[in-house]
């Protein structure tokens, strides 16, 4: 068997720590199998170079996505959404490595939102990581038209703040069962109104008793959130086990996709499953509304650039309140 480091031309690549193998030499580059060692893989590499393999097509996903990660589009990204392109990417790319994407039709982009149908957010995000690909293709002059443009997206219900239910629910199970992590994710969340990543991302240094610095990854903008007195009370007596608020060790943070996986498992315990961690914001920007709050009020905490979801909660708090007056004059 032939060591790794003696076999010419391997490329070995690891998007969300999964290691993928290609052989890649000029224009060729092919997927390996996925174990080095493996009786397959050496058969794999020495056809391929040798010659006797098919060399791929120079329009192939491969190529292009390999294209595309070298383009000022994806490297411009912030690291945390190249991170998310890549996983979406790679997933496309073990299917259809090398498959000459100058062939992709519209056919072919409703049949892969279609395979994902029972997930409609997976689904759209095909269609919208297939259009990334194809406007980059277009570019590079490899086709014409974009084959995802016009490509209708699924609906499936949106995010909903959680009911008071869950909340009291969600609140009394990890406090059972010992869930600190679980717990402070979640006041953080509720209690700041900001996405989960930024709430990995908060330091201990950045809470001033009164006041919470965050600069939103989505928005690069830099806020201060005046933290109401129940998430203060939680940090006051919360001890401090590392830099970051939700600490991994004493200078990492706990990463969003395993504080998103604990948190699952306790809306799966309580019954919750159909209320999801982002809907922690929806839930701080429904209190604010019904709270009476101006849409520049709710806008201060949440920190949300458009008004569109704002007015959204403010008219729906409204709807709450003028039902309960119409209701109480039937009285």
């Amino acid at each position: 068997m032939v060591r790794e480091a003696d076999r010419k031309y391997l490329s070995k690549v690891t998007p969300n720590w999964r290691v993928y193998y290609y052989f890649r030499r000029g224009s060729t580059y092919v997927r390996l199998p996925d174990n080095p060692d493996s009786p397959e893989f050496d058969q794999e590499y020495w056809a391929i170079r040798s010659g006797r393999k098919r060399k791929p097509v120079k329009t192939s996903f491969n190529a292009l996505i390999e294209s595309y990660y070298q383009s000022p589009r994806f490297t411009r990204l912030r690291e945390s959404t190249q991170a998310e392109y890549r996983r979406a990417l790679e997933a496309i790319r073990e299917k259809n490595g090398t498959k000459d994407f100058a062939r992709l039709r519209r056919r072919d982009v409703i049949a892969a939102r279609d395979a994902h149908a029972g997930t409609w957010r997976k689904a759209n995000a095909m269609v919208e990581t297939i259009s990334i690909l194809a406007r980059h293709a277009i570019d590079l002059e490899w086709i014409t038209d974009n084959p995802a443009r016009g490509v209708e997206k699924l609906t499936g219900g949106e995010y909903e703040p959680w009911p008071e239910w869950a909340q009291r629910a969600y609140e009394r199970y990890c406090e059972e069962h010992g869930l600190t992590i679980e717990l402070t994710a979640y006041h953080l969340g509720v209690g700041t109104g900001q996405r989960i990543g930024d709430v990995c991302k908060m330091e201990w240094d950045h809470f001033d008793g009164d006041y919470m610095s965050v600069v939103q990854e989505k928005t690069d903008t830099r806020i201060w959130i005046y933290c109401p007195r129940k998430l203060k009370d939680y940090l006051g007596l919360l001890p401090k086990s590392g830099k970051f608020i939700l600490s991994k060790n004493l200078t990492a943070p706990m990463a969003k996709r395993r504080i998103q996986a604990r948190v699952m498992k306790v809306r799966e315990a309580i019954g919750a499953e159909k209320y999801v961690i982002h809907g922690w914001r929806y839930t701080a920007a429904m209190e604010l509304a019904e709270a009476g709050c101006s849409d520049s009020e709710s806008r201060a905490v949440t920190g949300h650039k458009s008004l569109d979801m704002v007015r959204k909660y403010r008219s729906r708090a409204r709807q709450k309140r003028l039902s309960k007056k119409a209701q109480e004059r039937r009285g």
